[in-house]
């Protein structure tokens, strides 16, 4: 048996990886928005925070009523309860990576957790 497991992914609009790559303690996503697109819906959730790593483009994310302007680059952390909702920009496209874990759940940061 493997101690890995790979995946290639294309530019469809949203792509997770929990299946591809069997995760178990975090659920991941690449997300494409077209300019002038957006997320149609807006959400938040009940255990798992998310991280926001914005990849290329621009455009906005909604937190609870408050706009935060975005550019390739960019990361963002959001807790469970907070309202989001994401758009591309009118003039451009953006896409991102989305990491969702239990808030809380981290145990070990990387130095403490390697085994050498």
């Amino acid at each position: 048996m493997s101690n890995f497991k790979t995946t290639h992914i294309d530019d469809s609009p949203r792509t997770e990886l929990h299946d591809a790559l069997g995760l178990t303690g975090a659920e991941i996503s690449i997300n494409h928005l077209p300019a002038g697109g957006s997320v149609p819906f807006a959400h938040a959730h009940k255990d798992n925070e998310e991280i926001y790593g914005i990849l290329s483009g621009k455009g906005k994310v909604v937190i609870d009523g408050e706009t935060v302007e975005l550019t390739a680059g960019d990361w963002l952390r959001i807790d469970p309860a907070g309202m989001r909702q994401f758009f591309a920009a009118d003039d451009e496209g953006i896409s991102y990576l989305c990491i969702q874990v239990k808030t809380g759940s981290l145990g070990n940061f990387t130095a403490d957790d390697a085994v050498m």
